[in-house]
C-alpha cells in the first residue's frame, strides 16, 4: 500500500512502493512538524540553529513563526499557545544561551503539566564537549524540568525522535519535550520517507488500564457520605473531562472547589462550585475541608498552598484520589482509595455507581461561610466605599462587560490571586496562569501565545507593575505581528505580595519591595500600541471598554491601592481551617 507523502521521487522496496526524497535534516524536522498538525511556531534564531531556520524560509505557507523578543518570552508564549488552544506548543532556540533560557519555562510548563515541544540547535557533533562557542550541555540542564528530551547527533534519528516526542508531550500527564539537534545533523541529507506518528513507546504507559474494583470503592464511600467533597484541579481540563465531571458532581449533588489550575473547568456560576482552594481561596472550601468526610480529589496535586500543614489536614476525612500520574496518589496526602487513571474514564464508570444525592444540609453549610466572605472581605473588595481603587472592583467591572467570556492570562502576584478570586469564567482553557512554579513574567508573552491559540476570543492579560517589568520586550513582539492582547496593569507600586507577608509577618519592615515604574502608557506608545492610564474610579469603566472594544492591542494602567491585601488568607504554618478573613 502507497502511503502518501509530500515528495516526488520514490524508492521500490521488495514489498511496496514508498515515496522518498533527499532532504536535509531541518527539512525532514519541518515536515515533521507538519504532519504533526503544527502551524504555529514562537522563537528566536542563532547559529546553532540556523539551517533549521534557513529550510524555514521555504515553509512561510505551511508554518507561522512568531519571532519573539527572547527565549524566555518564546517558551511562555508556547506555553499560553497550548494551553488556551488544548495543541502541543512549540519553541525554536538556539544553543548555549539560547538554550538555557528556555529552562525557566521548561520547568513552568513540567509542574503544570503543559505539553511543549521544544527545538534547540546544538554545536557540531565533533565539538561537543570541548567547550565550543555557545555550547551548553542542555540535555543535563534540562533533564530535571523536562518530561523526556533527546540529542540527536544523525539525522536518520529526526523522525522517529520527533514523532516520539509529540507523543510524550501530549500523552498521558502532559508536559514539555526537549529535542537538541547538532548542526550536522540539521545540514545532512538523508533519504525521507513518509512520517509515522508514534502511538506507542515500550514501557511507557500514558494510560492505565482501568481498574473497576478501586471505582467501586470509591463509589461506596461517595454514597455512605454525609459531607462529601471533591476538590479538582487542572487534570479535569487536560483530560478534556469537563462534561464527564460536570454529570458526576450534578448527580451525587457534590460540593465542588477548585485549584487556580482547575479554575474554569465548569462555570464559575455552577450551584455545585463553591470557591477556590488554596492559601488566598474561599472561606467555606478551606474551613470545611477539615470537617468533611469523605473528600474526592480530582485531577488535583495536594500542593503545598492547598494542604497548609499537612499534619492538620483533613484527618477526619477518607481521601479518593483520582489522578493519571501514579507518583501524585499517596505522595502529599494518603489515599484511602487511589483511582489510577484517565479521568475522562473513570468519571463515567464512577458516576454509574454513585446514587443520586442532593446533600443538600452540607452545602448550605458552604454558602453559609460565603455569606461571611462576602461581608466581611468581598462587598468591600469589590464595591468599596470611597478611597484608592482595588483590584478587586477592577476585576467585578471587567468581568460586567466580558461577561465570563474572555480568556484571562494572569502574571503572578497579588494580581493574580486576586484574578484567580473573582474572575468569571463560562468556558473551560479561560483562565491562564503559573500555578506550581510562580514564574512572574509569564502573563504577557503567555497573553500573546494565548491569542494565537485560541485567535477567536478576547484575550486579556492582567499583570502587576512588578511581573511587566520582567519581560516588557514582548511589546516588541506585539508590535510586529499584531497578536490583538488586551494588557491590563494593576500598578500598586509594590511588588505587593511579597509586601502583604513582609507587612503581615516581618513588622512591616519592607525591605526592598518598593518598585519604582516606567511610563507605561508611554512604554507601549513607542512600539504603536494604543494605551491609557487611569487612577480616577469615575473613569475606570469608560477606560475598561476602550480597551475592549479597541481593534487591536491595548495597554490600559490602572492605578490601584499600594497596601491592599488579599484575604481571606492561610498564613504559612497553619492549618487551613485556620483561614484568616482579615
Amino acid at each position: 500500500m502507497e502511503q502518501e507523502t509530500t515528495f516526488e521521487p520514490t524508492t521500490k522496496t521488495a514489498t511496496s512502493t514508498v515515496k522518498t526524497v533527499k532532504a536535509s535534516g531541518s527539512q525532514i524536522l519541518l515536515n515533521g512538524l507538519i504532519e504533526e498538525g503544527v502551524t504555529t511556531i514562537f522563537g528566536y534564531p542563532g547559529g546553532a540553529i540556523m539551517p533549521i531556520y534557513d529550510a524555514l524560509y521555504d515553509y512561510n505557507d505551511k508554518l507561522k513563526h512568531i519571532l519573539v523578543r527572547h527565549e524566555q518570552g518564546g517558551i511562555h508564549a508556547a506555553q499560553g499557545y497550548a494551553r488556551s488552544s488544548g495543541d502541543v506548543g512549540v519553541v525554536f532556540a538556539t544553543s548555549g544561551p539560547g538554550a538555557t533560557n528556555l529552562v525557566t519555562g521548561l520547568a513552568d510548563a513540567q509542574i503544570d503539566s503543559t505539553p511543549l515541544v521544544c527545538i534547540t540547535g546544538q554545536v557540531f557533533a565533533h565539538l561537543l564537549g570541548t567547550d565550543a562557542f555557545q555550547e551548553t550541555d542542555v540535555i543535563n540542564i534540562t533533564t530535571p524540568v523536562t518530561k523526556w528530551n533527546y540529542q540527536v547527533t544523525d539525522a536518520k534519528e529526526i523522525p522517529e525522535v520527533l514523532a516520539k516526542a509529540f507523543y510524550i508531550a501530549k500523552s498521558g500527564r502532559p508536559g514539555p519535550v526537549l529535542i537538541d539537534i547538532t548542526k550536522n545533523a540539521q545540514l545532512q541529507i538523508e533519504d525521507f520517507g513518509p512520517y509515522v506518528k508514534c502511538n506507542h513507546i515500550r514501557s511507557y504507559r500514558p494510560k492505565p488500564q482501568l481498574r473497576f474494583e478501586f471505582i467501586e470503592e470509591a463509589a461506596k464511600l461517595i454514597n455512605e457520605a454525609k459531607k462529601p467533597f471533591v476538590l479538582f484541579g487542572q487534570g479535569v481540563i487536560l483530560g478534556k473531562a469537563e462534561n464527564e465531571f460536570k454529570a458526576f458532581i450534578e448527580k451525587a449533588g457534590l460540593p465542588s472547589a477548585f485549584t487556580i489550575m482547575g479554575d474554569g473547568a465548569i462555570p464559575t456560576s455552577h450551584p455545585l462550585n463553591v470557591g477556590m482552594l488554596g492559601m488566598h481561596g474561599n472561606y467555606g472550601p478551606n474551613v470545611l475541608t477539615n470537617e468533611a468526610d469523605v473528600i474526592i480529589a480530582i485531577g488535583m496535586r495536594f500542593d503545598d498552598r492547598v494542604t497548609g500543614r499537612l499534619d492538620k489536614y483533613a484527618k477526619q476525612a477518607k481521601i479518593i484520589h483520582l489522578d493519571i500520574d501514579p507518583a501524585e496518589i499517596d505522595k502529599n496526602v494518603k489515599a484511602d482509595v487511589g483511582v489510577w487513571g484517565d479521568c475522562k474514564e473513570t468519571l463515567p464508570v464512577l458516576t454509574n455507581l454513585v446514587h443520586k444525592a442532593e446533600h443538600t444540609e452540607w452545602l448550605v453549610k458552604f454558602r453559609d461561610y460565603n455569606q461571611q466572605e462576602i461581608d466581611q472581605v468581598i462587598t468591600p473588595e469589590l464595591y468599596p466605599q470611597g478611597g484608592e481603587m482595588t483590584m478587586g472592583e477592577v476585576l467585578r467591572v471587567l468581568n460586567e462587560i466580558t461577561g465570563g467570556d474572555a480568556i484571562v492570562v494572569t502574571d503572578v502576584g497579588q494580581h493574580q490571586m486576586v484574578a484567580c478570586r473573582y474572575a468569571k469564567f463560562n468556558h473551560t482553557r479561560s483562565n491562564i496562569t503559573s500555578g506550581g512554579l510562580g514564574t512572574m513574567g509569564f502573563g504577557l508573552p503567555a497573553a500573546i501565545g494565548a491569542k494565537y491559540g485560541a485567535p477567536d476570543k478576547t484575550v486579556v492579560a492582567i499583570i502587576g507593575d512588578g511581573g511587566f517589568q520582567m519581560t516588557p520586550q514582548e511589546l516588541g513582539t506585539i508590535m510586529q505581528f499584531g497578536a490583538e492582547v488586551k494588557i491590563l496593569i494593576l500598578n500598586n507600586s509594590f511588588l505587593g505580595m511579597v509586601r502583604q507577608w513582609q507587612q503581615l509577618f516581618h513588622d512591616k519592615r519592607y525591605s526592598f519591595v518598593n518598585i519604582t515604574s516606567p511610563d507605561f502608557v508611554a512604554l507601549a506608545k513607542s512600539y504603536y500600541i494604543e494605551a491609557n492610564k487611569v487612577s480616577e474610579r469615575a473613569n475606570l469603566r469608560t477606560a475598561l471598554e476602550n480597551m475592549i472594544n479597541h481593534k487591536g492591542a491595548y495597554l490600559l494602567e490602572v492605578v490601584v491601592g499600594k497596601e491592599n491585601n488579599v484575604f481571606p488568607m492561610v498564613p504559612q504554618g497553619c492549618s487551613v481551617s485556620e483561614i484568616r478573613l482579615k
